[in-house]
């Protein structure tokens, strides 16, 4: 019975705490709350260097049936950092810009760099040759056109109605 009594004191003693004072554990979380907040927006903020970004550059490959044509998007990237590499079935295209930046003002230096890089190798369904082809840098866009090899002829379209 002792152990009973006990047990039995325990329970009324915490749960009338706890059911009658719940606006008063809600007021502790939320100072709790505003504490921690407090604690850590009170550090120095840092700023980590950041990663170059690798952006998967966009492109279309339209096959003109003795040539085919590639567009890739490349924002940002000047012709001179471009690397065009070509092999019978396939373009590797990779770019690479640095941007560096730096303010002056009273007792004060902004030095901010930045980093864009494209890398893509596209697969050709034909062969081509490596020696005839053109590549041209027009508002972000590069243009390649490459010659085939044994071009094919352009197949006759037709229209069909959907119903």
């Amino acid at each position: 019975m002792s152990k009973n009594k006990n047990t039995k004191s325990l329970t009324q003693e915490l749960v009338p705490f706890w059911q009658s004072n719940w606006p008063e554990l809600d007021r502790v979380f939320d100072n709790f709350k505003r504490d921690f907040e407090r604690t850590f927006t009170s550090f120095p903020s840092l700023t980590l260097p950041s990663m170059p970004k690798i952006s998967h550059a966009s492109c279309d490959i339209i096959d003109d049936g003795d040539k085919f044509r590639v567009k890739v998007d490349v924002p940002g990237v000047k012709k001179d950092e471009i690397k065009l590499n070509i092999t019978e079935n396939s373009v590797e295209v990779s770019a690479e810009h640095k941007k560096e930046e730096e303010e002056k003002k009273k007792n004060f230096v902004r030095k901010e760099r930045s980093q864009v890089s494209y890398y893509r190798i596209l697969p050709l369904p034909e062969r081509v040759d490596s020696s005839k082809v053109s590549a041209k840098l027009t508002d972000g866009i590069l243009n390649i056109t490459l010659q085939k090899t044994n071009p094919t002829q352009k197949q006759n379209k037709r229209s069909i109605s959907v119903q």
